[in-house]
């Protein structure tokens, strides 16, 4: 031991190899990420691990230790990934071709499961996305394209996601949710004859609005003639003279009224005694 002490190039050697075995020892554990600590290519055990209910600072984080040179530590992120789609084309039950464009967002939950069954998260987003493209389509060509623009798109986003959780759960992942970007026609013909079948559907609309607009005004002026008739008759009913007297003076001031621009004044020449001039000549 003095001969070492005496010896500094082996002392240095030596703080190095202890200094070097004391970090491989010794690991810190960030709390965004958990780890799978792996002995000879096997899973031994897990440290900061996700737990829903476990807020953080109480799921492990911190500084751990692990056999040096033998243990190795794989990190997974606890944070939620995204998992981007390629565009899909998509025919939906009004045969519409549709370009969508979507996205999921996953955590891993199980990283054991995620170690053994992919070994990565990289693999992982790589197999959720064309199950992604996949369930997509399954759920979109089951329903018209006026579905993407109501509330019913709600329901078609909670069944996209029950069905990529099912797959994700084999990969020890949770599917947190699933969004549509962008879903358009495609350009060209496609997307002229959609316009054009729309223009067609609001003309058609326009005449149906218009057509029971004029059946409506037919009924009123209808009815409206029924009830000045029964007025007339009722009123002729109870003074027959002075109805006739009415009606001859209202005759009369169409007739013989003029004077404006348009309607200069008019002459007649009547015999006194014309049917006509009856009331002129009282009783």
């Amino acid at each position: 031991m003095g001969r070492i002490m005496q010896n500094p190039v082996a002392l240095g050697i030596i703080v190095i190899a202890l200094l070097f075995t004391l970090l491989n020892t010794l690991i810190i554990v960030p709390e965004t990420r958990q780890g799978v600590v792996v002995r000879f290519g096997e899973p031994v055990r897990i440290i900061n691990r996700y737990q829903s209910n476990v807020p953080f600072g109480k799921t492990g984080a911190g500084l751990l230790w692990k056999i040096p040179f033998i243990e190795q530590v794989v990190w997974i992120d606890k944070r939620i990934r995204d998992v981007e789609m390629e565009q899909q084309q998509v025919l939906s039950t009004d045969q519409l071709r549709l370009q969508v464009d979507a996205f999921a967002r996953f955590r891993i939950t199980d990283p054991l499961r995620m170690f053994i069954a992919a070994g990565s998260e990289e693999r992982v987003s790589d197999e959720l996305r064309p199950i992604l493209g996949s369930a997509l389509r399954n759920e979109l060509g089951k329903r018209p394209f006026a579905a993407l623009l109501s509330p019913e798109r709600g329901e078609v986003m909670d069944n996209i996601q029950a069905g990529l959780n099912r797959v994700a759960r084999q990969y020890g992942a949770e599917i947190v949710d699933v969004r549509i970007k962008r879903a358009d026609l495609p350009d060209g013909t496609p997307l002229e004859s959609a316009y054009q079948r729309m223009r067609t559907a609001r003309d058609q609309e326009a005449r149906t609005i218009r057509a029971q607009g004029a059946k409506q005004a037919q009924i009123i002026r209808a009815e409206a003639d029924a009830s000045a008739a029964r007025t007339y008759a009722e009123s002729f009913g109870k003074d027959a003279d002075f109805y006739d007297f009415y009606r001859a003076m209202k005759s009369y001031e169409t007739t013989f009224q003029g004077g404006g621009p348009d309607d200069p004044q008019s002459s007649f020449v009547l015999s006194p005694d014309n049917e006509y001039l009856r009331q002129f000549r009282g009783n």
